[in-house]
């Protein structure tokens, strides 16, 4: 009886391990259909949650209860809320890129599917049919030149414009393609 104990426990751990090594690459979020191609049933993601390893964060979104947050946390949260295909969208890149200052209380997130999920306040989804996207730390995004581009009429000329030439000394565009948005900013 102890062997059989002790045989369940370690494919319970490996269970574990295998999830755990999963999030710990994607900011501690883990979804039930990458569990299931772990070979992790939903009923074992719920009894993790309920022994306090993990926490439910959405449909079918998991994230390891015990980790150091990191900066960029909320944005690959949204990301992932949104679900499959959705990517950081607009002021939410340049906020996360750190080019401009912007309302923090606010993610925008595009997605190419209808969202019909609950999802939290201040998470606004943007319905796209496709965008210059990218991946920054991880998280999918919109390039940094789009995302300035789609933020005209909503943010100050004058911030996007010191935005472009942020973007420029980080090496996220390149100097052709900030003389050229420099110019279509001085338009406005």
């Amino acid at each position: 009886m102890a062997i059989l104990l002790c045989f369940r426990y370690t494919i319970a751990m490996t269970k574990y391990n295998d999830i755990y090594e999963e999030a710990v690459d994607n900011f501690g979020l883990i979804t039930s259909a990458r569990a299931a191609e772990l070979g992790v049933t939903n009923g074992e993601l719920v009894q993790y949650a309920r022994r306090g390893r993990l926490e439910k964060v959405g449909h079918g979104l998991y994230r390891l209860a015990k980790r150091v947050p990191e900066e960029n946390d909320p944005y690959a949260l949204a990301v992932a809320l949104v679900g499959s295909g959705a990517y950081l969208f607009g002021e939410s890149v340049i906020a996360m890129l750190k080019l401009a200052p912007t309302n923090p209380a606010r993610i925008y997130v595009a997605s190419p599917q209808r969202v019909r999920r609950n999802l939290p306040d201040g998470l606004i989804v943007v319905r796209t049919d496709g965008a210059e996207t990218t991946v920054y730390d991880g998280i999918a995004s919109q390039t940094a030149a789009a995302a300035i581009r789609s933020c005209k009429g909503r943010m100050m000329p004058e911030r996007l414009a010191r935005a472009t030439q942020a973007a420029r000394r980080e090496g996220y565009i390149t100097e052709a393609e900030c003389s050229k948005m420099m110019k279509e900013l001085e338009a406005l």
